[in-house]
């Protein structure tokens, strides 16, 4: 299968979980014995802070904008499918394009479903509008549940299916490092996700001033309050995640809060810290005890009271039961074998029409 996708980024994971979800997924889809093609908007903030600059598993273009896309038009015409993700500039133009010139299976793959929603019900046609949802013959959703649905209900989607977010199993791995710290968060800083990190890691780290805390992602404002045992580092591109995770006895999940309601949006740090077999205390959603087993396979929590709980436990059984549940269901091997799937019936849905046509000629 020849494959073109044109994402928000491949090249950098700087402030973007889009990144590593790509690389995870396209990775195992070449492995899978598939060509890939992926187009990336030149821009200077990701230009700057490139961390793969050239894949081994794909191409990858860079163009400068939507009249540069021209130069790509032939392989998205030969392309047996053509992926165009969340967050593209200029998406809706993008997106047209691709529609028009594209001969086989297109789609859209949200990796922000809630956000995405939200937007157009606000009226806010930033990478996807509302007419170009019907032209996709397939939308794939970091949202599973009831939100498909609504997409095609509501949106028009053809096929709504969920993609979730997927992690390189061959690059997180246990390390069997001694911990550096006793809980550890990853993740950009979003206003709607501070208040949870305050109460479940900052408020923990103020009743436990012996033990060691650390968060680490980009755009905290300065005048966050951090108590004196809680470490900072601006960013940790993906090639120390594993090391990272290694050296943190638990690590915490915080979700977005339109991702709450929706429910089944499982972020790629969830499967990422599992595959290195760190413990994982997480804030609660609808679907999550789908992924993951609850006091098994990840600890469930709403207080700081219950972290602090936690923390005085050994985390070891629970961490290695969710890196077996990441490698049976949630590994790139598995994403990559659910697109081709998807791809392929979505392919037979477009030969549906002329079939019957054939059938009622003859």
């Amino acid at each position: 299968m020849k494959l073109v996708v044109l994402g928000l980024s491949l090249s950098s994971s700087w402030g973007n979980g889009h990144a590593t979800t790509y690389r995870a997924l396209l990775s195992a889809f070449a492995r899978r014995g598939h060509d890939i093609l992926f187009l990336e908007r030149d821009v200077p903030w990701y230009a700057s802070a490139r961390d793969m600059a050239d894949p081994a598993f794909c191409r990858l273009a860079l163009y400068e904008d939507v009249e540069g896309l021209a130069a790509w038009r032939d392989e998205i015409a030969r392309a047996d499918a053509v992926i165009v993700g969340s967050y593209v500039p200029d998406g809706v133009r993008v997106g047209a394009r691709v529609q028009a010139w594209a001969g086989g299976v297109t789609a859209f793959y949200d990796i922000d479903t809630p956000v995405t929603l939200g937007l157009l019900e606000s009226g806010q046609h930033d990478y996807v509008s509302p007419a170009l949802i019907p032209g996709y013959d397939i939308y794939l959703s970091f949202t599973g549940g009831p939100t498909l649905r609504r997409i095609e209900g509501r949106h028009g989607a053809p096929a709504a299916r969920a993609l979730y977010c997927a992690v390189d199993t061959d690059a997180y791995l246990p390390t069997g490092a001694a911990p550096r710290w006793d809980l550890s968060y990853l993740g950009t800083y979003s206003p709607d996700r501070q208040p949870t990190l305050e109460r479940l890691l900052i408020e923990p780290a103020r009743q436990m001033p012996e033990s060691r805390f650390v968060v680490a992602g980009p755009q905290y404002p300065a005048d966050i309050d951090w108590p004196a045992n809680v470490e900072r580092i601006e960013h940790l591109p993906p090639a120390d995640h594993p090391a990272f995770y290694g050296a943190s006895r638990y690590t915490l999940n915080v979700t977005r809060a339109d991702m709450i309601v929706a429910g089944w949006s499982p972020s790629v740090r969830l499967f990422e810290a599992a595959a290195c077999g760190t413990p994982i205390i997480s804030d609660i959603w609808p679907g999550i005890d789908e992924l993951f087993e609850p006091a098994r396979e990840i600890a469930l929590v709403t207080e700081a009271v219950e972290v602090v709980d936690l923390l005085g436990r050994n985390g070891r059984a629970m961490g290695a039961a969710a890196r077996r549940r990441v490698l049976a269901e949630h590994s790139g091997e598995r994403r990559a074998a659910l697109l081709e799937q998807l791809i392929g019936e979505a392919s037979n849905r477009r030969l549906e029409p002329s079939l019957t046509t054939g059938k009622d000629a003859a």
